[in-house]
């Protein structure tokens, strides 16, 4: 009884996160965003602010104070409340590739009903192999379901959800290992998926991010079949270097420093943090690395060694599509039922992956 109370409860406040994070604009210009926040000649987006307001007033601690699995619970939540209701799509599957370590599950999302036999004939669909994000430490096919649907009905391509082990129980390299176990195991079915093997592109946001560019590099670095793109959402790319947005943007927001060094403690342990499968920007040679796309947050930590990734690609002569959403904070892909702002970066993002894909 006492687990249905509970469960009961939980379900009721999601409902009442869902209604109040999507209050109309005239409560949020004179309530909320009355005061608007400013940090460095910025403004935070009003329903931004106002998302921020409901998570800070929600009572619940933040996931760096919880037991890990409790984290994780935790972190299932917010897409719950700030996504729109899954979107339908004529088939979903789960699968499961081989890793170094065991089965890598991985959820497809078909943009079309999948013929029983597919043929070159058919028109084969482009592929995103995606990374979802949650600091190597949280995170799932799960909480990023609604986020994948709606990728895969804006690009209409194959979207493949890939469930990379996590810290502290599978300590670093495990998850870029089974990224690139994931993506070369997805090359090796691509034809039975009706996929196109020649627009495949890998991406991810935040330490997806981080694992989409990983396997662009070891791509390049061992001869392998490259992704036609790499499609970079708020990444984390430096592990190694204290950069002016985490103090700037390290507190009072979505992603705090106190949150980034859990999470680095728990997936890295003592790994050199200036390990290339850890922060891609400390690869010596970013020459000959797909096309990039790079999308960054004005209020988040992150967004110095995002703009400083693209930066250096760009300098490596990779072509790089970089914008920088000034009034959004790290998380925002998937806050796009309730903060419109988020909704048109994220389709922004998609289409400037799309050019790629063509």
């Amino acid at each position: 009884m006492s687990s249905f109370v509970s469960d009961l409860a939980e379900r009721t406040q999601v409902w009442l996160g869902h209604r109040l994070a999507r209050a109309p604009d005239l409560v949020v210009e004179h309530l909320t965003a009355r005061r608007p926040m400013s940090i460095a000649g910025q403004r935070l987006e009003p329903r931004t602010q106002h998302a921020l307001l409901l998570v800070s007033r929600s009572g619940r601690p933040p996931l760096e104070q919880l037991p890990v699995a409790r984290a994780r619970r935790e972190y299932t939540r917010f897409p719950l409340v700030f996504e729109d209701p899954p979107l339908p799509l004529p088939h979903i599957e789960d699968q499961a590739l081989e890793g170094p370590e065991g089965p890598i599950p991985i959820r497809i999302y078909h943009p079309r009903h999948p013929p029983r036999h597919p043929s070159p004939s058919h028109g084969r669909l482009p592929v995103l192999v995606y990374y979802h994000g949650g600091g190597g430490v949280v995170g799932s096919i799960e909480t990023h379901d609604g986020l994948c649907r709606l990728i895969a009905r804006q690009l209409r391509a194959l979207v493949v959800s890939v469930e990379y082990r996590l810290g502290p129980e599978h300590p670093f390299p495990a998850a870029p290992e089974d990224a690139w176990a994931a993506y070369r195991g997805l090359l090796d079915r691509i034809d039975r998926l009706e996929g196109d093997p020649t627009r495949v592109a890998v991406g991810g946001d935040s330490m997806g991010g981080c694992l989409a560019a990983v396997v662009c590099q070891r791509a390049r670095d061992e001869a392998g079949p490259m992704p036609r793109a790499q499609w970079l959402i708020y990444p984390a790319t430096d592990r190694a270097t204290h950069r002016p947005s985490q103090s700037l943007f390290g507190e009072g927001l979505l992603l705090t420093e106190p949150m980034m060094q859990w999470f680095s403690d728990l997936y890295l342990g003592e790994a050199d943090r200036h390990d290339p499968r850890a922060s891609p920007l400390h690869h010596p040679n970013l020459t000959g690395l797909p096309p990039a796309v790079v999308v960054t947050a004005g209020f988040d930590p992150l967004r110095d060694e995002g703009q400083a990734y693209a930066e250096a690609l760009a300098a490596a002569g990779v072509p790089v599509r970089h914008r920088c959403h000034e009034g959004l904070v790290h998380g925002f892909a998937q806050m796009t039922g309730a903060v419109p702002a988020a909704r048109r970066a994220m389709m922004d993002a998609m289409a400037q992956l799309q050019a790629l894909l063509d």
